[in-house]
């Protein structure tokens, strides 16, 4: 240290003096030549003097000054000097420097000029200052010289090492990777001055992780280095990657930092069963679709590379099993396809495969990428019910079978190694199935009442077996019992037929085609047969049978009229084709019409009267349609004369008519006489009077009445003549127009005896039967009570007109 301090003083001493000025061009000022003689100087006390004339060159830029970073001394380290010409050392010349970090971080001597630094700097941080210096009068202060600006750089030393700033690193690669196969790239940085010596200049180098990887010194590519390397073997290595500066030499820094390879699968391993042969068991009982059991083929590959696919190789047994493969756990599951049966066969033999789903052409030649076992299956025994021989059961009966008549049987039997007894028995789901009954022993089937097919063609019936030993196991088959028909019932007409014949029809002419139907079966296919009855000679029809389950009625003669008769009668006998045949006879009615020339119908009523005479239909309508106005016509002219007279009679109200007409309530009553009056009819005499004014009674008549009668008025037992008068004034009403009409004297005074409840009106209330008891009516309740007391009364004093009438 101390030759180095001394050396830089003797460089100091010839710069000063001088000796090296023709080295520089002639500064442009006093004081410019002073700062660069201390610039040099700031410069000479930062280098080596190894580096002679060399480094004195480059320090006669004017406007540097160059400090290091990282100080770490007690004293304030010295940047430069400042210094003009014209400071003579009495201290007339003041220095001031402005810029960035003065006073907190640079400070200078304002006699002398000394520029030194405070702190320790970091070049990292800030790696140049831009200050401004300028010489003063120290008493005046005017400006000596121009203010100057120079820059103060941090000179760097190696105080960053280099730093892996993503780490630490994932990587992967496919195993079975040949050597040299790229992995990643890794990249370190130094905050350090690239530009000055070696401190960023990095070499990389792999600390842990050989001889599987390698790292490419200088640009930090990571390669496999052994090829082949196996997943199955190892799958994870760690390598240590390390970063130093100063060009990897000693006492540069380093940096570290952790990369984890992962070597990816590829399918390089067949699957691999770890046995030969599976055994398996499954009872006989299980169902269709349920797992047998599992096998496994074990790959060593991961994900879809260990994904395995199983199937049965064709052959032998393996048609009863199917196999699955769960993607999940990479098993077989054998699932059974086929009910199986103990008693039939007890184990079943077969091969399975198993292959990958996903092959790597790469490797296919290390042979094929699957593996066999064999698996054996055997069947377990278990207690099962009954088997019946059929699945189901069909019986024909006839419906006039006898009843406990045995008409079939059904078998069922134990396969079971203890060969149970079975017992039988009918599941009664309806009240037919009580039509029948079942040996509990031998499984005969007996009706237990006779059948009808005509109310149920077809049972269906459950047949329960069951195990003695066993009650619980239990069997069920279903017994269809077909009711066959017996020809119990004749044919019948479909419809009896109402048909016509024309006036004019020809001999041989069908005028109507019949059919039959049956109650028995088949209905199809039955054949039926139609004639006449062989009694019965008709000469006018005849029944003619077509073959084909239809007939027509058919005309023997011509020359039909329906004047002379209007309906036939036509017998038709059917019988079926059934054993024994039954037959029946319908009768069908035919009516003489009027007919076209071309045979349709004109009509059936009274207009055929006039067809003969050579009217046709137009004729005939406007005929009945003339007739039907004038008919209008002449009601409506009588209905107004009635009005007008009966208005001309009624305008009189003191007339005793009036009363009469006014009458329109039936039922009153004894009491009910205030709205007219009864003596009218009821006095022989005033109808005497009436009479002989009028002028058209009998004075005979009416006075032999009087002499029966006597002079006391009659009250009753004048029916009689009442009647007789009523009458004689109809009669006068019918026989002339001048006579006021008295209609309704017809309705109110005599009702007629025809009438089963007789006579309502209140006109013939008075008249009593004296043969009858009215004390039942007594019972209706208390308002009848009094009618019969009054009733009861007038019969026990008969009236005076009875008692001289007897």
């Amino acid at each position: 240290m101390i030759t180095r301090n001394g050396l830089l003083l003797v460089f100091w001493f010839l710069l000063d003096k001088g000796f090296l000025a023709s080295l520089h061009a002639p500064p442009q000022s006093r004081m410019g030549r002073e700062q660069h003689l201390r610039g040099v100087e700031g410069l000479g006390l930062r280098r080596h003097v190894a580096s002679g004339v060399q480094r004195v060159k480059r320090g006669w830029v004017w406007n540097q000054f160059f400090v290091l970073e990282e100080y770490m001394g007690s004293e304030p380290q010295y940047v430069g000097k400042l210094h003009t010409d014209l400071d003579r050392g009495d201290s007339d010349v003041k220095y001031t420097l402005s810029g960035e970090g003065v006073g907190t971080i640079f400070t200078i001597d304002q006699t002398t000029g000394d520029i030194h630094a405070l702190m320790g700097l970091d070049r990292e941080v800030k790696s140049y200052y831009t200050l401004r210096a300028q010489a003063v009068d120290m008493h005046t202060g005017r400006p000596l010289e121009p203010e100057s600006e120079f820059i103060i750089k941090i000179q760097d030393v190696n105080d960053n090492e280099p730093k892996f700033l993503d780490g630490p690193y994932t990587a992967s690669v496919p195993e079975m990777s040949p050597g040299g196969t790229f992995v990643m790239q890794v990249t370190a940085t130094d905050a350090d001055d690239p530009s000055y010596g070696n401190s960023a200049r990095i070499v990389y180098s792999i600390l842990h992780g050989q001889p599987y990887f390698s790292v490419d010194s200088k640009t930090g590519v990571i390669r496999t280095a052994l090829p082949n390397m196996d997943r199955e073997v190892k799958e994870l290595y760690q390598v240590l990657i390390q970063a130093k500066d100063m060009g990897g030499q000693l006492g540069g820094l380093a940096g570290t930092t952790t990369i984890n390879i992962t070597l990816s699968d590829v399918n390089d391993n067949p699957p691999r069963f770890s046995k030969s042969i599976f055994h398996l068991r499954v009872p006989e009982s299980s169902s269709v679709g349920s797992a047998v059991g599992k096998i496994r083929a074990h790959d060593l590959d991961s994900e879809k590379n260990a994904e395995v696919e199983y199937s049965i190789v064709p052959g032998d047994e393996g048609h009863m099993f199917n196999i699955t493969s769960n993607g999940h756990s990479q098993e077989g599951i054998i699932v059974l396809s086929e009910h199986l049966d103990y008693e039939t066969k007890r184990s079943y033999t077969f091969k399975v495969e198993a292959s990958n789903a996903h092959l790597d052409p790469r490797f296919l030649h290390r042979g094929p990428f699957k593996d066999t076992a064999t698996v054996k299956v055997n069947v377990l025994d278990v207690d099962e019910p009954p088997v019946f021989t059929k699945t189901s059961y069909t019986i024909d009966v006839y419906e006039d079978t006898p009843v406990s008549t045995i008409i079939g049987s059904v078998t069922a039997q134990d396969l079971d190694a203890s060969n149970s007894a079975v017992r039988y028995s009918i599941e009664w789901k309806r009240p037919v199935d009580g039509c029948f009954d079942i040996d509990t022993v031998e499984g005969t089937i007996s009706t237990n009442e006779m059948l009808d097919r005509e109310s149920n063609r077809q049972h269906n019936i459950s047949v329960v077996a069951t195990k003695v030993n066993n009650p619980l196991l239990s069997n069920k088959v279903t017994v269809t019992v077909n009711v066959l028909d017996v020809n119990e019932f004749p044919p019948e007409l479909t419809i009896l037929f109402d048909t016509f014949v024309c006036e004019n029809a020809k001999v041989g002419q069908v005028i109507q085609t019949i059919n039959a139907t049956d109650k028995d079966l088949p209905t199809v296919g039955q054949k039926f047969f139609f004639k006449s009855p062989r009694e019965i000679r008709n000469r006018n029809f005849t029944v003619r049978d077509f073959g084909n389950n239809t007939a027509g009625i058919v005309t023997k003669r011509v020359g039909f009229q329906r004047r002379v008769q209007e309906y036939y009668m036509v017998p038709v006998v059917v019988e079926d084709s059934g054993y024994p045949a039954q037959s029946s006879t319908g009768t069908l009615t035919v009516r003489v019409c009027a007919c076209e020339t071309d045979g349709s119908l004109l009509s059936c009523t009274a207009e055929a009267v006039f067809l003969p005479v050579g009217l046709s239909t137009g004729a005939v309508m406007s005929i009945l349609l003339c007739m039907v106005i004038l008919l209008v016509i002449v009601v409506l002219y009588v209905g107004l004369r009635r009005q007008k007279k009966r208005e001309t009679l009624m305008s009189s109200k003191e007339d005793i008519r009036d009363n009469v007409i006014h009458y329109d309530v039936e039922g009153g009553g004894e009491e009910d006489t205030h709205a007219f009056d009864m003596g009218t009819l009821r006095n022989t005499k005033a109808i005497k009077e009436n009479m002989l004014r009028r002028g058209t009674g009998s004075w005979s008549d009416v006075t032999t009445q009087t002499e029966i009668n006597g002079s006391t008025p009659t009250t009753e037992g004048s029916t009689d003549i009442i009647r007789d008068y009523i009458h004689q004034r109809l009669q006068e009403n019918h026989l002339g127009f001048s006579a006021p009409p008295y209609d309704s004297l017809a309705t109110y005074a005599y009702e007629g005896d025809g009438s089963v409840a007789e006579s309502l009106s209140s006109i013939e209330s008075w008249t009593v039967d004296g043969r009858e008891d009215f004390r039942y009516l007594g019972e209706w309740g208390p308002s009848f009570k009094t009618l019969a007391g009054i009733l009861d009364k007038d019969k026990a004093d008969p009236p005076t007109a009875e008692v001289e009438e007897s």
